[in-house]
């Protein structure tokens, strides 16, 4: 058996120990957004430290912890802070919370994070509908041994983010009156922020926004048939744009101010999904 399929299995089993709770949406809380997760209906929180085998967050504003809850009825399990290839831990490090939450029964994953604003249409504060993303900075987290038991060897990536899930963040948005817009978005590798000539080059791709996560999720979580959607908060203008240094208490500062709207955004979104029955 693979070894990183006996290790998902192992933490399978750890969580088994605590909760029989089975979840059909999965959600990962981005920089400044985990807040999302204390304001639903909890049933059980484990953290992460406690999970044998799984990696720990260590960035500031991600708690590191998974909760299970109900939102208007809907069973999910939310990411309280995620882990990232640059805090030193591998791809299978950075996409095991992904595989684990699917094993546990969720078939769809909300991927959100926290972003610079490549387009210079977009201003801090901004969402943005992940409509797709360019992922050949950073490591594919499929490479090696593919784990049969999850999905085939050569997965399709024509269409990572469903298209009707981002209808149902689009009608979501409406409803609420919060402006939203769509793009593509882009992983680098991170720590440092990036220079204003790689800012430049990501725009010239076609990239609409930039981070350091969500990319190698969505991946692992495509090639395990999940359906996918994305969500990004445009936290400053890009090292191009902005004419001043970037810092993650700027992030953290454009996030909390977004969190109110993020968080009616996502329980709308969460329950228009749920109307789909994607199953």
């Amino acid at each position: 058996m693979n070894k990183e399929y006996q290790r998902v299995l192992s933490c399978l089993e750890c969580v088994r120990k605590v909760t029989d709770f089975k979840p059909e949406i999965a959600v990962v809380l981005g920089s400044g957004l985990g807040a999302f997760a204390d304001n639903i209906d909890i049933a059980v929180s484990i953290d992460y430290k406690d999970i044998e085998g799984f990696p720990i967050s260590t960035v500031p504003g991600h708690v590191g912890r998974f909760v299970f809850g109900y939102v208007d009825k809907i069973p999910v399990v939310i990411m309280q802070g995620r882990v990232h290839f640059y805090e030193g831990y591998s791809m299978n490090d950075c996409v095991l919370p992904i595989r684990l939450m699917h094993m546990l029964g969720a078939d769809t994953l909300i991927l959100t994070n926290a972003s610079g604003g490549l387009n210079k249409d977009f201003k801090a504060g901004d969402f943005m509908i992940i409509e797709d993303h360019i992922s050949f900075f950073v490591r594919n987290p499929l490479l090696g041994a593919n784990i049969d038991e999850l999905g085939t060897r050569f997965p399709d990536m024509s269409e990572v983010y469903d298209k009707s899930l981002r209808l149902a963040v689009k009608d979501a948005a409406d409803k609420l009156k919060v402006e939203v817009k769509s793009g593509v978005y882009v992983q680098l590798t991170g720590p440092s922020y990036e220079t204003p000539a790689e800012t430049r080059l990501l725009a010239a791709l076609g990239a609409d926004a930039v981070g350091m996560s969500t990319v190698c999720e969505a991946i692992a979580a495509a090639h395990m048939g999940m359906h996918i959607c994305g969500i990004s908060c445009v936290s400053n203008a890009a090292s191009y744009i902005s004419d001043h240094p970037l810092s993650h208490a700027e992030v953290q500062t454009a996030m909390n101010a977004a969190a109110v709207n993020f968080g009616k955004l996502m329980r709308e979104t969460i329950i228009n999904i749920d109307k789909l029955k994607l199953g």
